[in-house]
């Protein structure tokens, strides 16, 4: 069953499959530039090593891509009911199988580009509709995973290849974003 099973029916007409194709794309591309864009503007220095550090996390975010695109197609079903929480260490156990990290190095990998994006997000100097537009997507994917994780609900084939154009969106947006760099604004000194 489809994770959002009220548009399965929705989904069937082709146009709106392009359309979906499209922009799960173009969004993912959108938010990769600005991200690859605000890490520049907040760290200055990057920029004497642009394309170094361009393609450093072209090659993350693409090891991200890799990586969570399996992990969302089929997510490791959580039980809240079987959890307990009687030691410290059964806590701990919880907590890395809710967020996925107690299935090895790469999946802990993908999850650190994920959180250092958030943590981009929150040092940057993006403000009004260019954070929203960023947090408002990162946010609705946290939540279909987590509901995906929580629930018997499965991604469709069709969300798992809108999933993976929006991760591969994130990956050359970053590239885009990052490649060049920034000018810095002349002053006008009249």
């Amino acid at each position: 069953m489809a994770l959002i099973p009220l548009l399965v029916d929705f989904f069937q007409n082709p146009i709106i499959q392009i359309i979906a194709v499209l922009s799960a794309f173009g969004i993912g591309l959108f938010q990769g530039i600005i991200l690859g864009r605000a890490i520049l503007v907040r760290f200055p220095r990057l920029q004497n090593h642009v394309k170094t550090v361009s393609v450093t996390m072209f090659v993350l975010f693409l090891i991200n891509a890799i990586l969570s695109v399996p992990r969302f197609a089929s997510p490791e079903k959580i039980s809240l009911s079987n959890l307990s929480v009687n030691s410290p260490g059964e806590i701990a156990s919880g907590l890395f199988l809710i967020f996925g990290m107690n299935t090895g190095f790469l999946t802990v990998l993908a999850i650190s580009v994920t959180v250092m994006s958030f943590i981009v997000l929150k040092f940057t100097s993006l403000s009004g509709i260019t954070k929203a537009f960023v947090f408002f997507f990162s946010a609705l994917l946290l939540i279909l995973t987590g509901i995906s994780r929580f629930t018997d609900l499965t991604p469709s084939t069709f969300e798992v290849l809108l999933y993976f154009l929006y991760q591969l969106g994130i990956t050359i947006g970053i590239l885009v974003g990052s490649i060049r760099k920034i000018k810095p604004k002349k002053l006008d000194l009249k």
